[in-house]
């Protein structure tokens, strides 16, 4: 049986702050709440008591939520993080600095309980595989993003190794939700379903089933963040998922790969990389996309 949770709520308006300790001491799988006025408050209470889990506004009087959130981020085991606040403009922040859920105000019963669920597979997972809560990637509500041009942000510091890793461990294949931008909703595409990646400009389109999303990032960016999980430069447009590789081709001394039903370029500096790694990344059973 899991060990009930410690939790640590925080917000600077009291009203808010008593709903949402209230509701935390409603769901069964905690098993302790703490609260704070302040950030301040908050890591002077850390000081002496360690949490599983922080559930806390943005905008607060000095300390707000995001920065809070990066000194936590420092801590030898930080602790997963959900934002709970009033506006939806900082869902790409806060997802950059692997935040666990973001929730709006009013929250309800039931989806501050789906955001204690992720939490505490977040904790299950991170015991299994040696680490703190905070030190997996960041998870948001499902769902999935069209190609209609809405954009997200893609921040944080990339996994280890870098381009051309190879496969990784499978403690190290944990997935990623990125948040995109459509008019104003902020829904997230998973990193296993992304297909390949294309450049345009100083945003990058995921090619992920069937949508094509826009993400603000560079596609240098996104290839040292995504290299130790199986993705590799073939060109300099384009990043590929080696898991959903279908062929590589020569015709002609020219190399092509077909992803997700696409012929896409291969320079001829990647090609005996794609090559070696496409043995090295077949799948396992259950690995390949569904």
């Amino acid at each position: 049986m899991r060990t009930p949770l410690r939790v640590l709520a925080v917000d600077d308006e009291p009203p808010a702050l008593e709903d949402l300790t209230y509701l935390l001491r409603g769901d069964h799988r905690i098993g302790r709440v703490l609260s704070a006025g302040s950030s301040d408050a908050a890591l002077r209470l850390l000081e002496c008591e360690a949490v599983d889990a922080v559930f806390l506004d943005i905008r607060m009087p000095g300390l707000d939520g995001l920065d809070l959130v990066r000194v936590l981020r420092r801590f030898a085991h930080p602790p997963a993080v959900v934002f709970v606040t009033a506006y939806e403009d900082f869902a790409v922040d806060a997802f950059a600095l692997k935040a666990c859920d973001y929730l709006l105000k009013p929250v309800g019963r039931e989806r501050l309980a789906e955001a204690v669920r992720r939490v505490a597979e977040l904790i299950d997972g991170a015991a299994a595989g040696g680490t703190g809560p905070g030190t997996g990637p960041g998870f948001g509500v499902p769902g999935g993003a069209d190609g209609s041009g809405g954009a997200g942000h893609l921040g944080g510091p990339a996994g280890p190794g870098g381009p051309g890793a190879g496969r990784p461990d499978r403690a190290d294949r944990a997935d990623e939700r990125i948040p995109v931008d459509l008019g104003g909703v902020t829904r997230f595409v998973s990193r296993d379903e992304v297909a390949y990646a294309e450049a345009q400009g100083d945003y990058v389109r995921l090619h992920a089933g069937g949508r094509a999303p826009l993400v603000r990032v560079s596609l240098a960016v996104l290839e040292e963040r995504w290299a130790p999980h199986g993705f590799l430069r073939i060109h300099r447009g384009y990043l590929v998922s080696l898991r959903h590789v279908e062929e590589l081709r020569s015709d002609a001394g020219r190399w092509t790969v077909r992803v997700a039903g696409r012929e896409l370029p291969v320079a001829r500096r990647h090609t005996r990389e794609l090559r070696d790694l496409l043995v090295r990344w077949a799948p396992a059973p259950g690995d390949g996309p569904s």
